[in-house]
């Protein structure tokens, strides 16, 4: 799948446009960014298992022009070497636009082909939001990214803050943006994503919490045709109601524009720039015990009320997201220690997180169960274990054996349906015990 979303004549231009010679070598840049790939489906793992990848051994088709060293291989069993400087050194040569579109493109094939076996055509939503990565401490990173700091002293990692979008059914991720989270050049979650937002297919509806229910955000979705479902504060919403009671069952049609405060902070904005869409609000009861609440979103969909608020219930998606990409994919602790590699690396861990949703999508068409409805864990250790079987088949007929004994365990992957609804338990750690006092700088 890998190399069919990957064609020779794909990269062929993207190392044109990269102005990038064109050299035989074993760490092309399709092995390379599939040996990367591999390591951020072991959760991170280091330069020597992606070295031990390739001296496995991949299929032939990643070299269509093989070069002296794997001719020889192939001829006279001479197999490269195991220490992982030229594997490093392909790495940090591998152009960051490269990697880039190559992450557009799998993603944009891969919406392609889930919309083709979608059983039914849905509204294509985007959920967004944000987050936070830890790096390496390095001296480049720390004056791009500063550690964060409070009454106790500066911290000791570099900290980015990140915007993810992500499919609502499918899962699929978009290429995530991001920067400073602290120091003078730090961005917020709004300004991310007023530049992800280009990206976004055409007529995707946007839905985000009350951190990007604020007019910049409705804004920059309206001037690119993109509806949005976006949460609003009680203030803000009893602001855009102009003295009219919030209440239960609520729903107005209104013109967004922006307040005088925005104006200041946001100079740029044209003096007749406004959002038409509506507010709606209703009593909800949390699924956790807690006491109903008032929630209110401002929308430009059509919809009934019923159904706004039954897609923005969907919302809940994009933290398990997150949970699944900083933990299981371990982005929660990046590893490069140059801003041109964390990218890569940032990109790369997206595209492995896709390719896995890939499969959990071929395996939604085949059963009609809902592509969040399988664990992405499970998934991930199955293409983990056969990717190196399939890649070894002798012969089409065998892979398409192995291929079908792997989609077999796919679908023994679906979440559970509990009678019982399981116990919501608080956002909380328990404490470890600190055998080591804190290092000091």
């Amino acid at each position: 799948m890998f190399q069919e979303l990957l064609p020779a004549a794909f990269l062929d231009q993207a190392r044109t446009d990269a102005e990038v010679k064109s050299n035989s070598s074993i760490y092309s840049p399709l092995v390379t960014m599939w040996l990367l790939v591999t390591q951020r489906l072991q959760g991170g793992a280091p330069l020597e298992a992606a070295v031990l990848e390739l001296l496995r051994g991949l299929p032939t088709s990643f070299w269509p022009k093989p070069c002296k060293r794997i001719r020889q291989w192939r001829e006279d069993g001479k197999a490269p070497s195991s220490h992982t400087g030229a594997y490093n050194q392909a790495r940090q040569a591998l152009p960051l636009s490269m990697v880039e579109q190559s992450c557009d493109r799998i993603f944009e094939q891969l919406i392609a082909r889930m919309d083709q076996t979608a059983s039914q055509p849905a509204r294509r939503a985007f959920v967004v939001d944000g987050s936070s990565m830890r790096m390496a401490d390095s001296p480049v990173l720390r004056e791009l990214y500063p550690p964060g700091s409070n009454q106790h002293g500066e911290a000791h990692w570099p900290l980015l803050r990140v915007l993810v979008a992500h499919d609502l059914r499918t899962g699929l991720a978009m290429r995530p943006q991001w920067g400073a989270m602290h120091g003078e050049n730090a961005v917020s979650e709004q300004e991310l994503l007023e530049k992800a937002i280009d990206l976004l297919p055409s007529g995707s509806t946007v839905i985000g919490d009350a951190n990007f229910g604020v007019f910049t955000v409705a804004y920059a979705a309206a001037q690119r045709q993109h509806p949005a479902l976006l949460r609003l504060t009680p203030n803000r919403a009893q602001h855009l109601l102009a003295g009219e009671t919030l209440r239960d069952g609520i729903d107005r049609t209104l013109v967004w524009r922006p307040s005088a405060k925005e104006r200041r902070n946001h100079p740029d904005l044209p003096a007749d720039a406004c959002v038409s869409g509506r507010l709606v609000a209703r009593q909800v009861q949390p699924s956790n015990g807690a006491s109903p609440f008032l929630l209110t979103l401002f929308t430009s969909l059509p919809s009934p009320p019923p159904e706004i608020f039954e897609l923005y219930g969907q919302r809940w998606a994009i933290e398990t997201d997150l949970r699944t990409l900083k933990s299981t994919l371990c982005l929660d602790q990046l590893t490069c220690s140059t801003p041109n590699m964390v990218a890569k690396e940032i990109d790369i861990a997206m595209t492995a997180y896709n390719l896995v949703r890939a499969m959990i999508g071929l395996a939604s068409a085949q059963s009609g169960v809902p592509p969040r409805g399988y664990s992405f864990t499970k998934v991930r250790r199955i293409v983990q274990t056969f990717a190196p079987v399939l890649a070894d088949a002798p012969d089409p007929q065998t892979a398409r054996r192995i291929f079908g004994q792997m989609m077999k365990y796919v679908q023994q992957s679906k979440l559970p349906r509990r009678k019982r609804k399981r116990a919501s338990y608080p956002r909380e750690v328990w404490k470890r015990g600190a055998t080591f006092p804190n290092r000091k700088k």
